[in-house]
């Protein structure tokens, strides 16, 4: 099978599958167009997200057996048109679950206590304690909206923390020992930390909005490393602004590329964002650790030869 890798990963991909007798081609250059007058050449293609896989390009890949996104989400491909075609879709979840949850953990602590605010005020010569006295998460009832790998991670890290922790998804009979399924009214009514582990799709787009936000019966603490577009930004601002929201943790947001790259979008909610000390925002790096940069490939790795390998 000729492979098509459009992206940098971690060059074990390309070591176990050379090994595996795959023809591998690396273009991590080329233009959609470009790419797009060549990909009837290819069995798969290997990607991230540099290039959206769409209707018009999915068509011309006529001899695609299988795409493989290194990461969970899979929003830059047209689902329904690949299912159409017979093109199997593999993503890697399971790679960077921990890194996620690790993140998401460490951004909260590193809100509730104040420690990045503090650590700069020191090291500009100022003392302040009282100013500066933290908020516990033991205690706290954490409510995640999804529950698959990121959310379970999640949730083991939290409930080690002394969490009540609680959770919406759309698939029915996901308790375990860590979190407790619940209808998504209930988590509205009781949690005080808000943590968003959703693909970005037609019915999760601007999923928080200002009617959810009102719809919380607790002031909160907000949490995404999902999608930057699962949440209207203007609504969190107002929220924030307002004290609805204690505190937002952003490590996606609204106004990034698609290829997740920078932002394409400056305005006064981003601005606000950036400069209030209730939002600790990161570069969309919650799966990004040494060690899940190999996992990923890894895990992509084992599923295209479990499938293609005989």
């Amino acid at each position: 099978m000729k492979i098509l890798l459009l992206d940098k990963n971690h060059p074990l991909i390309t070591e176990q599958l050379l090994a595996k007798n795959f023809i591998l081609e690396e273009d991590f250059m080329s233009s959609y167009d470009e790419v797009c007058s060549k990909i009837e050449n290819y069995d798969g293609v290997i990607i991230r997200s540099r290039i959206p896989l769409d209707k018009n390009f999915l068509e011309k890949a006529k001899n695609l057996k299988f795409i493989a996104r290194v990461g969970a989400g899979m929003e830059n491909i047209d689902i329904p048109v690949a299912e159409k075609l017979g093109i199997q879709l593999i993503n890697s979840p399971e790679g960077n679950r921990d890194s996620v949850a690790e993140h998401v953990v460490g951004m909260l602590l590193i809100l509730m206590n104040r420690l990045f605010i503090a650590s700069q005020e020191v090291k500009n010569g100022i003392w302040l304690r009282e100013e500066n006295r933290g908020d516990e998460l033991l205690g706290k009832t954490v409510g995640l909206i999804g529950y698959g790998n990121m959310g379970k991670a999640t949730a083991k890290r939290l409930s080690g923390f002394g969490c009540k922790v609680i959770f919406h998804d759309i698939l029915p009979d996901l308790s375990d020992e860590y979190a407790t399924q619940v209808s998504l009214k209930e988590l509205k009514e009781q949690a005080g930390v808000l943590s968003l582990h959703i693909p970005l799709t037609d019915v999760s787009y601007y999923l928080i909005d200002g009617p959810f936000i009102s719809d919380m019966k607790n002031d909160f603490y907000f949490v995404n490393t999902a999608r930057g577009k699962n949440v209207e930004t203007k609504s969190l601002v107002e929220a924030l602004k307002a004290g609805k929201v204690k505190g937002a943790c952003l490590d996606v947001l609204e106004y990034e590329k698609s290829s997740f790259e920078n932002l394409e979008t400056e305005n006064e909610d981003l601005k606000y964002l950036l400069e209030s000390e209730k939002v600790i925002v990161t570069p969309h790096i919650a799966g990004w650790t040494l060690q899940s940069k190999e996992k990923l490939a890894q895990v992509i790795v084992d599923k295209i030869v479990a499938q293609f390998v005989q």
